[in-house]
């Protein structure tokens, strides 16, 4: 069988697939949407985007016998982006759905934004680097990208905070990599050229572009 050559979105049924996919084709990327385990394992890049609340996401990933697949793929190093909702789910647990268990790839939870900011977050702000990444080759420090969220990523470990993010005096991690997975909590398909960068570098990384 010949290996795809296609990015793999995961589709569990809540999230903006089709933008997230026209910006892969817009930086030359073909991008498959789909929720079907066997293209999955075929795949050399898992994207999931999300939107909506935590436990929703992880019962649709069960229900539709995506989590284990999806856990597979990820222990056997194939480059894995989450996206919003997608990064959250990455985490054991969140403060939206008590006792509800996420994938548990990343130590840590996921809380509420605090009062003393207007939730939901919404619109551009900074993301500053902790760490060197390919990720973020030919973006700027401190580029913007958008938001739409109203719950933020814990780490356990900082050595996973891959990018901060300061919304009115209220700092909270933006991005996280271990490995072969990352998770943006911003949206790079709302995040007009420097989002496109970040999908390419992400392509590149599943080995489907070349070059710098």
């Amino acid at each position: 069988m010949t290996a795809s050559r296609s990015l793999y979105i995961v589709d569990y049924g809540a999230g903006n697939l089709r933008s997230v996919q026209k910006a892969f084709e817009h930086v030359g990327v073909d991008a498959v949407v789909g929720c079907d385990p066997r293209a999955m394992a075929d795949a050399p890049g898992l994207v999931l985007p999300g939107v909506g609340a935590f436990g929703a996401a992880m019962e649709q990933l069960h229900t539709k016998g995506l989590a284990e697949p999806l856990l597979e793929r990820i222990e056997a190093g194939v480059p894995f982006l989450g996206v919003c909702l997608g990064l959250q789910v990455l985490f054991e647990a969140s403060e939206e759905d008590p006792g509800v268990a996420g994938l548990g790839i990343v130590p840590g939870d996921v809380r509420a934004l605090p009062a003393t900011v207007k939730v939901p977050h919404i619109g551009w702000n900074q993301v500053e680097p902790c760490i060197d990444s390919d990720l973020l080759d030919g973006i700027p420090e401190g580029s913007a990208f958008y938001f739409v969220h109203s719950y933020a990523v814990v780490p356990r470990s900082p050595g996973d905070v891959l990018a901060m993010t300061d919304y009115d005096g209220v700092t909270f991690v933006s991005a996280i990599e271990i490995e072969n997975v990352v998770g943006v909590q911003f949206h790079p398909e709302k995040s007009s050229t420097i989002g496109l960068r970040l999908y390419r570098n992400f392509a590149r990384r599943a080995g489907l572009v070349a070059g710098a």
